[in-house]
């Protein structure tokens, strides 16, 4: 190793030390009923409170790749890079309409996943199975993504033997703390995360107050800063630029922000966290007060006009923009405190990898293995089986870094987005109305998996030929917009006719195992009250 920042390091490690110990601690806090079954390991025994809740959602959704991701983007495209701090709003608004109700529904018949739900809703092993498999398939590059996160804190700290080492001196870091995240999530499940997330968040709150005041002093204040940034914008327009004045760049804008917000409790691992609370009320009031994380992702996306005031990658046209926030870091902080902020980013990969591990875990479980290959398998076999899949996963992620382009990697998470939105109809309408036939749903999803898929692989960009961006024209309208939201319209618009069709010649539909009162149940209810704990989801 050479050019290692010792002190940063030593800090770092010790955080890790620290949430490590956290880590398999957890398997002991909080712990109720039988360890053996999945609402523990999975759910961390659908028991947290609000404050849990709140960390454990804001350790889920605000990840090492977004610390990274969203300042990188402003850095290289300016104002547009924003439309993260708008879709978060409009994501928390969205879904304090249908998350309540799936708790209660959930909490009634003991499902532990989406698929789950649409399993018991429509009758439909094949619908149910799509969902689930389209889950995990849109999470594992996002898996992939929080180790990426956790490697460009190792290219910056100097960890890793540097360029001219071999393979496994290069990647040892990332091996070994790929290892311990592995080893705690399969002891502790999810509590593992759901505690550790209290670090996280109090490091990465920490880390954003003392960046948006000191460096920006180091810097010459807010004024010098935007006017650098102006300035570069205006010299490189093909970069981006600091406004939206375009017709094109207003639709791609606005559909990216309402696709990413549609599409965000779509992903399992958002589901998990929501399933694990312990209330309706719960998620109602963690659904009003998570909208505070937004004010710090607006404050994080400026530390991309920072780096570009501080000359980062200046000169350097092979410059990676991933590397902007922690070079800036680097740069910017004492030694010391550049440990706290890399800790910050590299904790802040460890929870949400775990928690998304642990979601496509009971995913396969659920709807893949008890559904398709063992029906007869018990909560113990569940159990078993989940934790061997949540191993699989990350060494599948791992394998995905280490052998593929990071901008293969960052491109196939855009396509995580596109794919996950396509299960918003069977999940979201399914939640308000039996209206929808199985099979229209079906076809719904097939056809904006299809579109979508094919519209991003014609895109290319500068550095790759296919999937290089995630807008292309809206048909029909004639600006750029978010394939994702386009795919989405196709595919209500498919899932809408076919239910005519279907519904006028009497297709026979799948059996609906809920009722109305079992989507506003609360905890202490009477649905609740009276069903077995968990009930059986099938």
């Amino acid at each position: 190793m050479k050019d290692v920042n010792v002190p940063a390091l030593v800090v770092f490690v010790l955080f890790f030390a620290l949430v490590t110990v956290m880590g398999f601690l957890a398997s002991r806090w909080r712990r109720a009923g039988d360890a053996a079954h999945l609402d523990e390991w999975g759910l961390g025994g659908r028991s947290f409170g609000t404050w849990v809740t709140w960390f454990l959602l804001g350790g889920d959704l605000y990840t090492a790749y977004t610390f990274i991701a969203v300042p990188a983007l402003v850095y290289a495209t300016g104002a547009g890079g924003f439309f993260a701090v708008p879709y978060t709003i409009i994501a928390y608004l969205l879904v304090f309409l249908f998350l309540p109700r799936l708790w209660s529904v959930s909490r009634v018949h003991g499902y532990v996943t989406p698929a789950d739900f649409v399993r018991g809703r429509y009758g439909s092993r094949p619908l149910s199975l799509v969902i689930a498999l389209t889950g995990i398939l849109a999470t594992m590059p996002y898996i992939a993504l929080q180790l990426v996160g956790i490697q460009a804190v190792l290219d910056v700290l100097g960890v890793g033997g540097g360029e001219n080492a071999n393979w496994f001196v290069k990647d040892l870091p990332l091996f070994i703390a790929f290892g311990v995240l592995a080893a705690y999530t399969y002891s502790s499940g999810l509590r593992a995360p759901a505690l550790i997330a209290f670090v996280k968040d109090a490091l990465v709150y920490i880390v954003i107050i003392v960046a948006v005041i000191y460096i920006p002093i180091r810097l010459g204040g807010y004024g010098h800063i935007f006017d650098t940034v102006s300035e570069h914008f205006k010299q490189a327009p093909k970069a981006g630029g600091m406004t939206l004045t375009d017709d094109n760049k207003k639709w791609t804008y606005a559909t990216l922000g309402l696709g990413s917000a549609m599409a965000l409790f779509m992903y399992p691992h958002s589901v998990t966290g929501v399933l694990a609370s312990k209330s309706r009320n719960t998620v109602r009031r963690n659904m009003a007060i998570m909208p505070a994380y937004s004010l710090m992702l607006g404050l994080l996306a400026l530390l991309g006009f920072m780096a570009l005031a501080a000359g980062i990658g200046k000169g350097d046209k092979g410059f990676n923009p991933q590397l902007s926030v922690p070079q800036l870091f680097a740069n910017m902080f004492p030694d010391w405190f550049t440990g706290v902020a890399f800790a910050a980013i590299g904790i802040g990969a460890l929870v949400p990898a775990a928690i998304m591990s642990i979601a496509a875990a009971n995913l396969f479980t659920r709807n893949v293995y008890k559904e398709w290959l063992k029906p007869a398998a018990t909560s113990a076999d569940e159990t078993r089986v989940a934790k061997l899949v949540s191993l699989l996963v990350k060494v599948g992620a791992l394998v995905f870094v280490l052998g593929m382009d990071k901008q293969a990697a960052i491109n196939l998470q855009l396509l995580g987005g596109l794919w996950i939105l396509q299960t918003f109809v069977a999940i979201v309408a399914g939640l308000f109305t039996r209206w929808f036939h199985h099979w229209a749903l079906f076809a719904g999803w097939a056809a904006g998996m299809v579109y979508g898929t094919w519209q991003a692989y014609n895109i290319s960009n500068p550095k790759t030929t296919h999937f290089g961006g995630n807008a292309a024209e809206i048909p029909g309208i004639g600006h750029l917009g978010y394939i994702g939201l386009t795919a989405f319209a196709l595919n209500l618009v498919v899932a809408v006719a076919l239910t005519l069709v279907l519904r006028a010649v009497k297709a026979p539909v799948g059996p609906d195992e809920t009722r109305p009162a079992d989507y506003s149940a609360e905890a202490g209810d009477d649905e609740l009250k009276n069903a077995p704990e968990p009930v059986a989801a099938h």
